[in-house]
């Protein structure tokens, strides 16, 4: 069939290339729905600009959730399961298009479709918002234009479901559900992490800060509503923290902790978590420092802060050790008969009678003293 109809819609034109199956589905509110598209401009050679089938990913929308192309779901639903049609659209429909197929783009490559606004600073972030990273869409945004979408409903099992029948991705939430994920989000890592499930407590954590980075977007910076959202945000980038000692990504940590110090240098835990870090990296002058701030900001955690430098000198004392039998082995000569048995020490600050302490290599990162002195944070 490929009649041009006309929808109930300005500036909206419907040609069927493939007649689907069925009755009209029900798209009640909530319903997600899963599709293929094709984005043509309407120009002689109808120049491709997306195409989900190549990335080999369909795409997925709530109907009902103010998705930021509108007129999918307007499309969407005129259509049946394992139609195909194409849809001529106006530019009044299609002037935000580019902005979304940069989040498409970014997403298929593996990349946060936010991740420019989060980890940029303001002046990278004024640039950014003049360029979308991509040279078609960079065009397309300074020249709106008529596209033409061509979309095939899927006919697969549930991919036309009721909001109970699946688990709604943090991306596809409206601001309130992003809201009421959070709490849940930061509970399940929490137990994940009393478990010993480091990398799924990440996961769990991470989730929670990216639907709290997209609600911070909408908030005047550094107004009360944005510092709400920020403390939540830096609880849980602690929290995630502490799933990267564990997993022994002490360089992560150390750039987390002090991107957060450097806006809030208040912070006890994030000196805490930074100098474990610090002293599993032997930068043994910047954990100590760290450990000072804690007892400066917080006197109740003295035995924490001590029992920390203990630990600290220990390794670094077995460090010393290795590295003094390592020098000794290689500028070895024939030892004289009068010496053998006798033990010069070649650091005469180190304790006299003080051997390795055993420490395995983390031996801070399993000490206990996150769990036990601050924990992770509800």
């Amino acid at each position: 069939m490929d009649t041009a109809l006309l929808l109930n819609v300005e500036g909206i034109k419907k040609t069927i290339l493939h007649g689907g199956t069925g009755e009209l589905p029900n798209f009640i509110t909530g319903s997600r729905v899963t599709f293929h598209f094709r984005t043509m401009k309407c120009d002689e050679e109808r120049t491709v600009i997306d195409d989900s089938k190549q990335v080999g990913q369909p795409m997925h929308i709530i109907i009902g959730n103010m998705f930021k192309l509108e007129v999918w779901e307007i499309l969407l639903t005129s259509m049946r399961v394992s139609e195909v049609a194409e849809f001529w659209c106006d530019t009044i429909h299609t002037g935000v298009y580019p902005i979304l197929s940069r989040s498409l783009r970014q997403m298929a490559e593996g990349k946060d479709p936010t991740e420019w606004h989060v980890h940029t600073c303001g002046l990278a972030n004024m640039f950014a918002y003049h360029t979308l990273g991509y040279e078609d869409l960079d065009e397309l945004q300074k020249e709106p234009q008529p596209l033409i979408f061509v979309i095939e409903l899927l006919q697969l099992l549930g991919q036309v479901e009721a909001p109970s029948e699946y688990q709604r991705e943090t991306w596809n939430l409206s601001n309130t559900e992003r809201m009421q994920a959070v709490p849940i989000l930061h509970g399940e890592g929490n137990r994940l992490f009393k478990l010993g499930r480091y990398e799924e407590a990440s996961s769990k954590y991470q989730e929670a800060i990216v639907c709290l980075r997209n609600l911070q977007t909408k908030e005047k910076p550094w107004e009360a509503q944005w510092l709400k959202l920020e403390k939540m945000i830096n609880t849980l980038i602690l929290n995630y923290c502490q799933c990267l000692l564990k997993r022994e990504e002490y360089y992560e940590v150390l750039e987390h902790t002090s991107d957060i110090l450097r806006q809030h240098p208040g912070i006890v835990k994030a000196y805490y978590l930074r100098a474990r870090a610090h002293s599993e990296v032997w930068n043994e002058a910047e954990a100590k420092a760290d450990l000072e701030k804690v007892l400066e900001l917080e006197p109740s955690m003295r035995k924490a802060v001590h029992r920390e430098l203990r630990l600290l000198e220990s390794r670094l004392e077995e460090k010393r050790e290795e590295e003094r039998l390592r020098c000794r082995n290689m500028l070895a000569s024939p030892v004289p008969a009068s010496h053998q048995g006798t033990h010069h020490r070649s650091d005469p600050s180190a304790p006299a009678g003080q051997p390795g302490t055993g420490q395995p290599e983390d031996g801070l990162a399993t000490s206990g003293s996150v769990d036990q002195d601050l924990g992770v944070t509800s």
